[in-house]
């Protein structure tokens, strides 16, 4: 199971680093929330994975 936590942190930190991107070429508030949490919650759910399957 641990295919399945790296694919959800690499997807999170891939979100990441478009949070980055957009902040700095000042896209709207609201996908840069959205980006945010989408990143949030796959870093989370990744790291809850492999917490719980190891």
């Amino acid at each position: 199971m641990t295919g399945l936590s790296t694919i959800l942190i690499v997807v999170g930190l891939f979100l990441l680093g478009g949070i980055y991107s957009f902040v700095k070429q000042q896209m709207p508030k609201g996908l840069i929330v959205l980006l945010s949490l989408g990143a949030a919650l796959c870093l989370t759910a990744g790291v809850l994975r492999l917490d719980v399957w190891s």
